[in-house]
């Protein structure tokens, strides 16, 4: 039966995040923009012909119903195919970070499976299923940075400015992992941030906006207002992403004071232990946006 092999599934990163309004049925509506970056989980997936679904751990041990399996349950019971997969991951992004790893991995698991099963369903389709599984597998799916919209299922593409893509981001993630629920029911929530346009985030995009969900963040956890304060100290910027705990820092050239220009050094990589964090629960790393998914043409 065949297999894919070493197939990456990216973190994500807010680049800002404005809770707009909210439905009768109680979900949110949002605006963001959405930046795949090149800190990655990676999965091999084999076709089995016995219809059976199961997950092997090849790193951290995940949850027994994961949103991997979730989603090709849903795809395998949707398609009406009568086969199945083996899913290995490797897990790389931390979990409960805002950087979206489990709704990654669900969308690499569908893109993979719609391969291997012979369903060839458009992106479209697949990205309309997606939305059962969670707001940020739709945008996986579609494989491009993207402004968000609506409850995740409003994506419309964009193409960065070079300086977004060219600029290191380092992300610290506190020990802690934030419960989403916890936030979104927050009574310190702001959910009445006034719609922007595209334009406005393309004229400054490293510091348009904020992200409406990191002050009840900060309250649900010190450890998360410790993490900005430090790579703000740091970096002269930070901001946390999804609804927690990572928070992240352009890594922008320092400025020489004798003629004001920026100068071209930047550091190699990004370690808690740069900001004096040497507790090893803190995980942190050098990223960088990517301009696409890695697998948007491998898989189409």
């Amino acid at each position: 039966m065949p297999s894919l092999l070493n197939l990456a599934a990216p973190a994500k990163l807010n680049l800002f995040l404005h809770i707009t309004g909210r439905r009768p049925d109680g979900y949110h509506l949002l605006q963001s923009v959405f930046v795949l970056i090149d800190w990655s989980d990676t999965l091999h997936i084999d076709t089995r012909s016995d219809g059976q679904l199961h997950r092997h751990d090849l790193g951290p041990a995940l949850p027994d119903d994961d949103l991997c399996l979730r989603a090709a349950r849903l795809l395998q019971t949707e398609s009406g195919t009568r086969l199945g997969a083996d899913i290995s991951i490797d897990k790389r992004i931390p979990s409960g970070a805002g950087m979206g790893g489990g709704s990654s991995d669900a969308a690499t698991v569908l893109l993979a499976l719609n391969q291997l099963w012979g369903l060839h369903w458009s992106r479209d389709r697949l990205a309309t299923l997606a939305l059962q599984l969670g707001a940020d597998v739709p945008f996986f799916v579609n494989g491009r940075n993207a402004w968000v919209e609506g409850i995740g299922e409003q994506i419309t593409p964009l193409i960065l400015p070079e300086d977004v893509i060219n600029t290191p981001i380092a992300v610290l993630k506190a020990p802690v992992s934030v419960p989403t629920h916890a936030i979104f029911s927050s009574p310190h929530l702001n959910r009445s941030t006034q719609a922007a346009i595209i334009s406005l985030f393309l004229a400054e995009p490293k510091c348009f906006g904020r992200n409406d969900l990191q002050a009840p963040a900060e309250l649900f956890s010190n450890q998360i207002g410790q993490a900005l304060e430090i790579m703000q100290n740091h970096f002269g910027n930070s901001r946390m992403t999804g609804s927690g705990s990572a928070v992240f820092s352009w890594v922008n050239p320092p400025v020489d004071s004798t003629n004001h220009t920026a100068t071209p050094a930047t550091p190699a990589s990004f370690a808690p232990a740069d900001v004096g964090l040497n507790d090893p629960a803190w995980v942190g790393r050098l990223c960088r946006v990517l301009v696409r998914h890695p697998l948007l043409d491998v898989l189409d």
